[in-house]
């Protein structure tokens, strides 16, 4: 069984996390590396170029990459301080080995490996094929997120593989294949410049993408009109020329009001609707009824504010809409997009210079990693495990027969599900931490603890990897050849840097081992990543998708090369929709219906405050790399609870007093922050740590019908004040918490 094999405390003295911090007198090497290699942060979809200084084979620091035409230089303190999780003294450098009692023991690569697979036949030989998953990570590359796809198809023969992007984009890819057939932001991002309107909503921009904050000032200092939708006042928000503050979940409601708006003004494209879109009657019938005095009372927003924010973007020229997991995380987050998407055909300004819409990726690989099959229902290219003809053409891609190809498998919230139905008995998971990014995380770690056999590849010890039966320790960004797609749909190359430490092992190499002893060795023998690629390149192609044009030295002589690319000789497609040709069957733009509706989780009288959660600056999704580095953490060392001065009032709440916080999954204590920039029925916390810090014990676990989206973003709670202050500074603050 896959439970702890010592306390927590004594697995967190070992393993930690740790913090590192930068050597005061500077790190030796810095002034005289032996190579600058010019790469990419490892952490958020921006994929933010940096150059990686190494001495000796370590990383030794980093200087701007000033040449690269997205940042430009520019990095936010997450990407200042990447580079310390290099030579990090928690660095997993042995195969370890669950031994009660004795904690994890090292082994042998030969002994991890043996055990390894031969757990897992034992486990499909007793419960069938399925009953072994697969949890991937999108911080891998293209390169390994093709791979695990494959892994998990040729190698394992399961059909039950997902990945965290689960948690991320899935319900923005549902609404943009709906709509266009194609999922990826219309546009690069350096079109935001001369935009006359953006709106943003559902982004805390300037904290989770803050280099992407530098095209929307660059917008407002061309005179750009700037909408932000956030039930916080968050940074983007305070120098905005309208917030719209709503109520979360209400997001269909007021873009479902601002299209009804439209459509009773005349603020219409006739001409793109007529000649290149579908289903717009159908559209406006379902939200004729949406008046502004409608949209304020689901919303909380001001009438006049929504009015005014309908008469920008009916009226603009060009304009951008750009949104993130504020509106994605809901069960109806696929219709949220939806509803977005629906004003913005309205208006006609898709396909053209300084108009565009875009999907804002949250995770370093979300965009590419969501293309090339580690999903559960989709194959490389974004082709649908479903198809026939798709299943027929990735087969002969892979060499293997069409039918022993497995089929639609269970997302990753199902397939906690299925643990604890006793229907899947084994995992394998790699850069994933569920125990801390899945909602209601008290049932997830159940889950875990029933496993007969659980086996995890990463870098650092995880909340989730302590787990594991066996740990196999794998390979940082910049310890391996390979590719990455940006957020703006922007192939890039990720260079080594160094070699993984010794003991140590590349996570391609990993897998290939793995297939290699389970008897699939021919099917994966690729000598270097660019092999790998190549083979990718192959399988997109004709896809949605579609890489083949894209080689590696494309990308170098380029920086970069956007998808689509068909040919060896197409440049790439920066821009979408330019011919105004969709993806569709019918090759039209879909308008689709919205009708408004609640969340799953409401407020009443027993839990009567909307608690939403999200990100903060020095953090970056479960914080196993942050919470690692020592600056990152004396900048946000632990989780506080936003909350209105009004609310605390009436509550006695005061500034920094520990509150309990209630939902139907459970309670926490987290110190209060009585801040103005939140809504008075609303509470924030941010999801970045562990245990009993974790926001995630609280969440809910219900799904969006199409996405299979967790609804981070609602959950009805009661807040309880303690009149205990635990809070002392985060200088002195022991952030760790078991």
């Amino acid at each position: 069984m896959a439970k702890l094999p010592l306390p927590a405390e004594q697995i967190i003295d070992e393993f930690g996390p740790h913090l590192h911090f930068p050597d005061p007198e500077g790190t030796p090497g810095r002034d005289e590396p032996d190579k600058i290699v010019e790469t990419h942060c490892c952490f958020c979809g921006m994929q933010c170029g940096i150059k990686l200084l190494a001495k000796n084979n370590k990383v030794v620091g980093f200087e701007p990459w000033m040449e690269f035409p997205f940042n430009e230089g520019r990095l936010c303190p997450k990407g200042v301080q990447r580079y310390l999780q290099d030579n990090h003294p928690d660095r997993l450098t042995s195969p370890l080995i669950n031994t009660p009692g004795k904690g994890y023991v090292p082994t042998s690569w030969d002994a991890a490996m043996e055990k390894t697979v031969a757990e897992i036949r034992r486990i499909q030989e007793t419960y069938g094929h399925d009953a072994f998953a697969v949890l991937s990570g999108v911080s891998l590359s293209n390169e390994k997120s093709y791979m695990m796809g494959k892994f998990a198809r040729v190698a394992l023969k399961t059909k039950n593989l997902d990945y965290n992007g689960r948690l991320c984009m899935v319900s923005a890819g549902a609404g943009n294949k709906k709509a266009f057939g194609l999922d990826r932001t219309s546009n690069n991002y350096s079109d935001l410049a001369y935009a006359e309107v953006i709106i943003v909503t559902g982004a805390n921009v300037s904290e989770t993408f803050p280099t992407l904050t530098y095209w929307l000032w660059q917008a407002r200092d061309n005179g750009a009109k700037i909408i932000v939708v956030d039930p916080r006042e968050i940074p983007l928000a305070r120098t905005a020329d309208i917030h719209l503050d709503i109520r979360p979940g209400t997001d269909s409601a007021l873009f479902g009001a601002i299209l009804n708006y439209m459509v009773q003004h005349d603020l219409l494209d006739h001409e793109f609707i007529d000649n290149y879109t579908s289903g717009f009657d159908e559209t406006i019938a379902a939200v004729k009824d949406y008046t502004l005095a409608w949209a304020e009372e689901v919303t909380g927003a001001k009438k006049e504010k929504i009015e005014a924010a309908a008469k920008l973007w009916g009226k603009a020229s060009t304009s951008f809409l750009l949104h993130a997991r504020g509106i994605e995380h809901h069960t109806k987050g696929v219709e949220n997009v939806l509803s977005c998407i629906n004003i913005v055909l309205a208006s006609g300004r898709i396909g053209r210079p300084y108009c565009g819409y875009g999907t804002i990726t949250g995770q370093g690989n979300g965009q590419g990693g969501r293309e090339h099959g580690h999903k559960c229902d989709q194959l490389p290219g974004n082709r649908d495990i479903e198809n026939p003809v798709h299943r027929k053409y990735i087969s002969d891609v892979w060499g293997i027969d069409e039918k022993d190809l497995p089929g639609k498998g269970l997302t990753a919230y199902e397939i906690i599900d299925a643990i604890h139905r006793d229907e899947i008995k084994g995992l394998i998971s790699i850069c994933f931490n569920p125990l801390v990014s899945l909602p209601n995380n008290n049932y997830v770690r159940a889950a875990l603890e029933k496993l007969e056999f659980y086996v995890g590849i990463d870098f650092f010890m995880s909340e989730t990897m302590r787990h594991c039966d066996v740990i196999l320790p794998g390979s940082l960004h910049e310890e391996e050849e390979g590719t990455v797609t940006t957020a703006e749909g922007r192939v890039v190359r990720i260079r080594k840097v160094v070699d993984p430490p010794a003991g140590a092992r590349a996570d391609s190499e990993i897998i290939m081992e793995i297939a290699r002893r389970l008897g699939v060795g021919d099917k994966f023998s690729y000598p270097d990543s660019e092999a790998i690629f190549n083979e990718l390149r192959i399988a997109s192609k004709g896809g949605t998708a579609d890489y083949y044009g894209i080689t590696y030295e494309k990308i170098e002589k380029n920086m970069g090369i956007f998808w689509p690319c068909p040919e060896l000789d197409h440049p790439g497609t920066p821009r979408l929709w330019e011919d105004r040709k969709f993806k569709t069957a019918d090759g039209k733009a879909h308008f689709n219906p919205v009708k408004y509706h609640p969340s799953m989780d409401p407020t009443d009288a027993e839990y009567p405050v909307i608690l939403t959660t999200g990100r903060v600056v020095s953090q970056y999704l479960s914080g196993t790399q942050t919470r690692r580095i020592g600056k990152l953490v004396k900048q946000f060392a632990q989780p506080f609870l936003e909350i209105h001065p009004v609310l605390a009032k009436t509550l006695g709440i005061s500034q920094y007093e520990d509150v309990r916080v209630v939902t139907k999954r459970g309670d926490a204590v987290f110190p209060a922050n009585i801040v103005e920039t939140i809504r008075e029925d609303t509470v924030f916390l941010p999801y970045h740590w562990p245990g009993k810090k974790s926001a995630n014990q609280l969440t809910s676990a219900f799904l969006d019908p199409i996405s299979k989206i967790p609804e981070f973003k609602v959950s009805a709670c009661k807040l309880i004040p303690t009149g205990n202050h635990s809070y002392i500074g985060n200088d002195a603050l022991d952030y760790q918490s078991i």
